[in-house]
């Protein structure tokens, strides 16, 4: 009978992390343990990217001042920046109304997009869409 080695633990998302327990009841997190966290310039505004984190990337997010996700191709932490040296240095991070999503505001250095664009919805581009008008209020009540 084969025998199989035993499974990388540090490939898979923490089941236990040292996130304060009060942060962590908080999230409602997706079947495979994770949260969506969209990335944003401090300064501009401009959404940058979406990443995942996990509870255990979240803590070192909030504990390193550089961002940490969770990646589900290659099913390991990864700080953005490390290779790349287009590192992001945490401004603010927020939780949504939900628990499910987490703002996470930075100071970009370089592209934040794995093709080199400022951001990934410039790489992505934009989708045909019929822009919305609100409507105007009447002036002064009915006529």
């Amino acid at each position: 009978m084969a025998q199989h080695p035993a499974p990388d633990t540090s490939r898979t998302p923490a089941r236990s992390s040292a996130l304060d327990p009060a942060v962590a009841a908080r999230l409602s997190r997706d079947p495979a343990g994770l949260v969506a966290a969209v990335v944003q310039q401090h300064d501009t505004g401009d959404v940058l990217m979406v990443g995942w984190m996990d509870d255990e990337a979240l803590h070192r997010t909030l504990t390193t001042g550089r961002v940490t996700f969770w990646s589900r191709s290659r099913q390991e932490y990864w700080r953005k920046g490390d290779t790349s040296g287009h590192a992001q240095y945490v401004k603010s991070v927020a939780l949504d109304c939900d628990g499910d999503a987490l703002l996470v505001r930075v100071d970009q250095v370089g592209a934040a997009c794995h093709t080199g664009s400022r951001t990934c919805f410039e790489a992505g581009g934009p989708l045909a869409a019929v822009v919305g008008e609100r409507p105007v209020a009447a002036a002064g009540g009915a006529a």
